[in-house]
């Protein structure tokens, strides 16, 4: 059984928010549970979502929900273990529907115990 490993002391940053709104668009929608609610980046190649766990984890599934017609087309997940820089753990690639879609760490060939952060950039 699985279950989000965000909790409130997980710090999470992101690249932008569209037009500086983040009221309306801000990272606290990232995981309110309100489907008539989201993160919203602002324009650009590069957007990114930033989350520092209290904790050591362990990853065994990626879920992401994108608005429909405003998903990357490519991505990939980083982390670090303790006070190492960021690297690349996996690259995905989401569709561009707002279904609910899950990655299974398995499939990439196993997990590990992580600390610090994750990121799942687009590239």
């Amino acid at each position: 059984m699985t279950h989000s490993l965000v909790c409130p002391e997980t710090v999470s940053r992101v690249s932008s928010v569209l037009n500086r709104n983040t009221r309306q668009f801000g990272k606290k929608h990232l995981f309110d549970q309100d489907e008539e609610t989201c993160w919203n980046s602002d324009q650009g190649l590069s957007q990114w979502v930033i989350l520092e766990f209290p904790q050591r984890i362990r990853v065994s599934q990626l879920q992401i929900q994108f608005q429909g017609g405003f998903s990357s087309r490519r991505g990939h997940l980083e982390g670090s273990r303790g006070g190492e820089a960021l690297s690349k753990i996996v690259d995905f690639y989401p569709e561009d529907n707002n279904s609910l879609q899950i990655s299974c760490w398995s499939l990439w060939g196993g997990g590990g115990w992580w600390s610090v952060s994750l990121k799942a950039v687009p590239w």
